[in-house]
């Protein structure tokens, strides 16, 4: 009797301790089950084209929290301090992610600040997801010119609604480039159009078609620089930009001309200002 009384009172004992057990580990699962917030790539990308390019330390819309992440990730490394934890992914933060994409043994253009999806994913690891993924893609030749998937599909759309094919004069990846070009060519998204034979009301709706896919597009002329009348288009978003494209790209949102002087935009008014993937959305 004594036997099962001590077997049942042993039985007792260990499911007691079976249960203090789970409510101990119950909060460490259930954390492990809460899941991460997402930084938007679209977002974060756009604000890291635009923020620096600001007078001021406006926000982009609809970037804020993404970017928050993204800068409290990179000050938990040490490379961005709190006072520029703010949402706005201005000259410190590209400074910081810069930094970062060296620590990761990037180089040159891969380590221009501007986040790519890997380094974006890297960075993020237990604390944040990447959403909303931008890629490049692939180098492709397309009209007898060099340029990323992403670049060629957004020219097809725009010949596409043009009902015309387009002439390449310099494509993307052409460190160097020709006269002028202000290393915006090293890197992805950059076209030089030609307009040979297109009357100035010919040059403005190419100008205008290209900007309704995603690119900024602006005619180009001999007054304004060392070259001849030509389109020139930058992929907006596009993780392979090079420092000078990621500047035009940002002066196009904020309503400037994409060259040195940084005067008012002389191209064709679109609206709302979209990338490639907010076109294919729309």
């Amino acid at each position: 009797m004594r036997s099962e009384v001590f077997g049942r009172r042993r039985l007792t004992q260990v499911a007691a301790a079976a249960v203090l057990t789970l409510a101990v580990a119950a909060p460490a699962q259930a954390s492990a089950l809460v899941a991460l917030p997402a930084a938007n790539m679209e977002a974060v990308l756009k604000a890291a084209q635009i923020d620096p390019r600001r007078a001021d330390s406006a926000l982009t819309p609809g970037s804020k929290d993404s970017v928050l992440l993204v800068e409290q990730a990179l000050a938990a490394k040490g490379l961005l301090t709190a006072q520029y934890v703010d949402g706005h992914f201005g000259t410190s933060t590209i400074s910081a992610y810069a930094a970062y994409q060296r620590s990761l043994g990037y180089t040159g253009i891969d380590a221009s600040g501007l986040p790519g999806q890997t380094s974006l994913q890297k960075l993020g690891a237990e604390r944040f997801t990447v959403g909303n993924v931008v890629t490049a893609g692939a180098k492709v030749t397309y009209h007898g010119a060099l340029m990323n998937t992403r670049t060629k599909a957004m020219l097809v759309a725009a010949e596409g609604l043009l009902g015309r094919q387009l002439g390449i004069t310099q494509g993307s990846y052409n460190p160097g480039g020709v006269g002028g070009s202000a290393g915006t060519h090293d890197g992805g998204g950059a076209l030089d159009i030609s307009v040979s034979g297109m009357t100035a009301e010919t040059r403005t709706t190419v100008a205008r078609n290209l900007r309704k896919v995603g690119f900024a597009a602006w005619v180009r002329t001999p007054s304004q620089g060392d070259w001849g009348y030509h389109i020139h288009a930058i992929a907006v978003s596009d993780p392979d930009q090079s420092s000078g494209a990621q500047h035009q790209a940002g002066d196009y949102y904020l309503g400037l001309n994409g060259l040195a002087n940084r005067g008012a935009d002389d191209g064709p008014v679109v609206t709302p200002k979209l990338t490639w993937e907010e076109y294919q959305r729309s």
